[in-house]
């Protein structure tokens, strides 16, 4: 069965869900962020501003950006509660009305009486925001807090910001202890881009969409009809009975993981058609692929579930 994503209609559209301008804590104006994220080829970008009360509860406008060949999402970057470390909490929401009520939030503090973080992902998504956990590991999140977020889609398991300023990047731990839970959840990697370090153009997610709007990527952005990539890209993933079959862009090696240590990895070169058994993970109720190619860039796909029929993707 080729997973749905590459049957569904449209083409894919390259986006950043995570970018901050001078409306928050980025140095560059909504104008030259989104000039630059144009000129580096993207097809969209989610302008998600910190929404604290320190910049007047921002969702930045960006609809004067969008052109023919580029489109913007309204979002923002929530924050209100603590997590168990006492930090507050950030959750990405992409694809907010301007008129989200904002949260008791004034600074980056978390205090006492506050909506929490599950309270203010809830909200979000009842919006009709697609809803992220962001940087788990940057933000010393717990696998308690993770969990409480029952509202998210998603799970940033790549920030490029938090790659480059202090070496803590990922969120795969985090995405694979609530998916081992039985938690269907989706995969993004975002840049979180301020432009004040390298942190920008190293994470995207790849949107199978009808169209290049707002609506139609928001669509198949809560479908999981994406994947995510700092670099190579795939074409198709067929599961079978006893195998997966990968199309992919040229990569040397293709990683199948699954539920605790089930995982097996096809190494080569300029591997653009891989075939996997499914041998290791006989007992996974998911799997989800991999791709690394020669400069070690990845990509990544959302996971799959067993079907009744115990066929991955299945019915």
């Amino acid at each position: 069965m080729t997973d749905h994503m590459f049957n569904a209609p449209g083409r894919f559209y390259r986006g950043n869900l995570h970018t901050h301008c001078t409306r928050s804590d980025g140095v560059l104006s909504a104008e030259e962020v989104c000039r630059r994220y144009r000129a580096e080829g993207y097809d969209f970008i989610a302008m998600t501003d910190h929404f604290v009360g320190l910049f007047d509860y921002p969702i930045t406008d960006t609809t004067q950006y969008r052109d023919d060949g580029f489109t913007t999402i309204l979002g923002a970057e929530l924050h209100s509660g603590a997590m168990q470390n006492g930090e507050i909490w950030h959750i990405l929401a992409v694809g907010l009305p301007d008129d989200f009520a904002p949260p008791d939030a004034p600074v980056f503090t978390a205090h006492k009486d506050q909506e929490s973080g599950p309270e203010i992902a809830r909200r979000a998504r009842e919006a009709g925001a697609f809803v992220a956990i962001a940087h788990p590991h940057w933000s010393g999140m717990t696998e308690a807090d993770a969990r409480s977020i029952e509202a998210a889609h998603a799970v940033e398991v790549y920030n490029h910001g938090c790659f480059a300023g202090c070496d803590r990047g990922e969120g795969f731990l985090t995405l694979d202890l609530l998916l081992s839970e039985g938690r269907k959840i989706d995969v993004c990697a975002t840049d979180d881009a301020h432009f004040s370090e390298p942190d920008h153009f190293g994470g995207w997610v790849m949107v199978k969409a009808a169209s290049n709007t707002p609506e139609a990527l928001l669509e198949a952005l809560k479908a999981g009809r994406h994947y995510s990539s700092q670099g190579p890209d795939f074409h198709a993933i067929e599961w079978h009975d006893t195998h997966v079959v990968i199309d992919s862009s040229a990569v040397k090696s293709v990683v199948l993981q699954g539920h605790g240590f089930s995982a097996l990895a096809v190494h080569g070169e300029s591997l653009t058609r891989t075939k996997i058994p499914l041998s290791r993970l006989k007992e996974s109720p998911w799997a989800r692929v991999s791709l690394i190619d020669r400069n070690g860039k990845r990509a990544w796909s959302n996971p799959v579930w067993r079907g009744e029929d115990g066929r991955f993707g299945g019915t």
